[in-house]
Formats: C-alpha cells, structure tokens, sequence
C-alpha cells in the first residue's frame, strides 16, 4: 500500500489484480482508499482522484454530518437495536449462565453479580451474532433456491468496513454481526448481494441488472442501511 495527498486529502492506494478503478471512502473519517490495476501507474491513478474530488467531498462532508451510536456502557435503561427497533435494557444480575431475552420494550441481559462491562458486552455481541445466523439460514436457503446457487459456508462475525462479504471460490458468505441492529430487510438485501456474486463477481451492470430483476428496490435497502447511525467502526457497505 502506499498514499497519495491532495490538500489535506489522504488517499490510501492499494494496487491488486483487478481492471477497475475502486474508490471508497470510510466513516467516520471519511478515509479515502482506492484499488486499482498492478499496471496502473501512479500519475494516472493521481489523475482518476483528482476528477473525483469533488465526489470525495461530498462523501466525507455526508459523513461528518451523519449521526454516531452513542459508546453503550451497558447500564439499565440504556437503548439497543434489533431489527431496527429500540429497546430499553434491563440488567439482571444473578447466578446462571449469562443470556439476552427481548421482552416487550425491553432487553433484558442476565449476567453473574459483578461482571465487568466488557463481560456484559461479549455477551450481547454473542446474542446478535447468533440471531443473524439464525435470520441469515432460511433466506440463504430461499435465494439459493431462486438463484440456483449453492453456499457452502456461512459465518457470521464484527468486521470494520463491510456489512458482508462474499468468497464465491470457496462458496462462502460472511455477514456482519451489527446488522442484527438493522431493519430486517437490510439483512435480506446484503444476503442476496453476496449470493448474486456467486454469479458475478464484479459490481458491474451485470450485478446490478440481477439486482434489479431479483429485489428490485434493493438501493433504497442499501441507503437505508448507510443512512443508519454510525458505531465507531468504519461501517460502510
């Protein structure tokens, strides 16, 4: 990797075996990155961002503004998401094992007497990662049937700039734990995103027709989820 500056812009190059320029730009930040050919050198690379400024701007100036999750410290009363709904949590402290029940308006997490807030947190973290594993299966299974593909793996975990990923080699598919947190209609979008590229690979018209034809109002999803409050990881998809 190495970094070009423009002004007070930092981009941050990464040269790979593709043949598309990719431009990204990642909250909070608004850290620049771009991908680009091996063979591309760097004075064309310095050309291609600097027709993009004003884009890049736009980009960081819309994700300054965008509204941050507050740190949560896990305390009574304290607001989390699931499925894009607010709860209210209640913290019960008790022998057992630790758990996370949604009750009416109310999350309530079990914990032992004393656990730290990084106990406390571990546990919620593993709650959401296993109800989307468990969200994820049954939409998997439908789009595999309407896609007539197959995925082979699925894992579920905390990643910093991608809401999933997909390794269509290895028929693999990873999805983010925060989206848990999200309108559920998010989590069916990025599902079927990452089984679209078992078809192609590439963000390219292709994709985006198969898109279209599948869930034709995938890009409001996606700006949903964008549009979404902010942790204070570099979420972006």
């Amino acid at each position: 990797m190495t970094s070009l500056r423009l002004g007070d812009i930092a981009v941050d190059v990464v040269l790979k075996d593709i043949k598309n320029v990719h431009l990204s730009v990642y909250p909070p930040t608004g850290r620049v990155r771009i991908s680009a050919p091996t063979k591309m050198s760097v004075d064309t690379i310095r050309v291609f961002v600097v027709s993009k400024l004003d884009w890049i701007k736009q980009q960081r100036l819309k994700l300054w503004e965008q509204e941050r999750e507050s740190r949560r410290e896990y305390l009574d009363r304290e607001s989390h998401y699931v499925w894009g709904r607010r709860y209210l949590l209640r913290v019960v402290e008790e022998d057992g094992p630790p758990e996370v029940q949604l009750r009416s308006e109310k999350m309530v997490l079990r914990v032992r007497p004393g656990a730290s807030e990084e106990t406390k947190k571990l546990v919620v973290a593993a709650w959401y990662r296993q109800i989307v594993k468990d969200a994820a299966q049954p939409l998997i299974e439908l789009w595999e049937r309407r896609l007539s593909v197959k995925v082979k793996h699925l894992f579920v975990r905390q990643m910093r700039t991608r809401w999933g990923t997909c390794n269509p080699t290895a028929r693999s598919i990873r999805l983010n734990t925060d989206l848990a947190k999200k309108p559920f209609e998010c989590l069916e979008y990025v599902v079927l995103h990452e089984l679209v590229h078992l078809i192609e690979r590439r963000h390219n018209e292709r994709f985006r027709l198969l898109m279209d034809r599948f869930m034709p109002q995938w890009r409001q999803y996606r700006d949903d989820l964008n549009r979404a409050p902010l942790a204070h990881v570099d979420w972006r998809y």
